[in-house]
């Protein structure tokens, strides 16, 4: 056989083994819509008694799926080494990101966090990558996903995410999904429940934004029932969450990668939250999904830091587990400040930034 005939072959045979795992995923995803109720009694136990009042509680952590290495055989070997516990930190990184890619790595090696991966989205970051003793994957050619990674801005980048990160979950790794523009000052991993699906940061800023609170609508025309009760809580952080390897953690990132790639105007954080918190309605059948919010001081979004944290003599003794800086687009100076305040001891570090953004 003629080497471009050997070539065009495997080719062939390597497209049709992508049919068939994508024809078994659907497969699969269609067997688990039938009789959820009674596989999972199957899959956690024999049913029971209610117990006295007061004592019975739900049951928050799902069973993880079991590993399938033959979803990506190359990436399964790269995660046994890297991993820690089945565990670790994945960050999604172009050129574009480069500046706030090395300050991301410098201190996760200044914690001593020895489990995380850099996926890189171009070559250029691969190299810079291995030339700095960073653990890196670059993934095998994908024209959807590649033309995206090479030019794409930060929403759109940050997108793939939920595409890319389905392999680590079916080859049953936990992992933080990290941006870039995040400063680490612990190892999180010392600092999480593994109670839930999703245990993300959130957007909030004091505890009523965070963790929720009951805002009350006023409709004076109402009369007697002028004041509706209404539930709310500020969006998790889709730059920074701790995902364990369900079949409700798959689906999250089946349903906001699909949603992604038929409203490419959307953004992929109000995606990411719309599936975790929609209920079930008429004509939507809403995600299963165990999900927790993190403590927002340990961690911090930037302008919890910026707003409150600093001009605060006793929060500024506080040292969160990361900062993250999703609030303001003066991203890489507002980190190394964020560096220079924590780790260097400079006191007056942060002063010179407004709490917001200039425009």
């Amino acid at each position: 056989m003629l080497k471009s005939e050997f070539v065009a072959e495997s080719e062939k045979n390597s497209e049709l083994k992508k049919q068939v795992r994508e024809l078994t995923e659907k497969l699969q995803l269609a067997e688990q819509r039938k009789d959820q109720a009674q596989k999972q009694v199957l899959v956690l136990g024999e049913q029971h008694k209610a117990g006295p009042f007061g004592t019975v509680k739900g049951l928050r952590t799902n069973p993880t799926v079991v590993p399938d290495e033959s979803v990506n055989p190359r990436l399964a070997k790269i995660l046994e080494k890297v991993a820690v516990k089945r565990e670790l930190i994945v960050a999604l990184a172009n050129s574009k990101v480069k500046d706030m890619l090395e300050v991301w790595f410098a201190s996760i090696k200044r914690v001593g966090i020895p489990n995380y991966l850099v996926v890189a989205l171009d070559e250029d970051i691969a190299s810079y990558c291995k030339s700095n003793d960073v653990p890196v994957y670059k993934r095998d050619p994908d024209e959807g996903i590649d033309s995206v990674a090479r030019t794409g801005g930060n929403h759109a980048v940050s997108g793939l995410k939920f595409r890319i990160l389905r392999e680590f979950l079916q080859l049953g790794y936990s992992i933080i999904l990290s941006d870039v523009d995040i400063v680490y000052l612990q190892n999180p991993f010392n600092h999480l429940y593994r109670d839930s699906d999703v245990e993300s940061m959130t957007d909030g800023h004091n505890n009523m934004t965070a963790y929720g609170y009951n805002d009350v609508f006023d409709e004076p025309a109402m009369g007697w029932a002028r004041y509706a009760h209404t539930m709310r809580i500020w969006v998790y952080n889709s730059g920074f969450f701790y995902i364990r390897p369900t079949i409700p953690s798959i689906e999250l990132l089946d349903r906001v990668a699909n949603r992604l790639s038929r409203e490419p105007n959307s953004w992929d954080q109000a995606v990411f939250n719309e599936e975790l918190f929609f209920p079930s309605h008429p004509g939507y059948d809403g995600l299963h999904a165990a999900r927790r919010t993190m403590d927002f001081y340990l961690f911090m979004n930037s302008k919890v830091l910026f707003k409150t944290v600093r001009k605060d003599a006793k929060l500024r003794k506080l040292r969160p587990v990361i900062v993250h800086v999703n609030y303001h687009p003066d991203k890489l100076p507002r980190m190394k400040a964020v560096v220079e305040f924590y780790v260097n001891g400079n006191q007056h570090a942060l002063e010179r930034f407004p709490d917001g953004s200039d425009w």
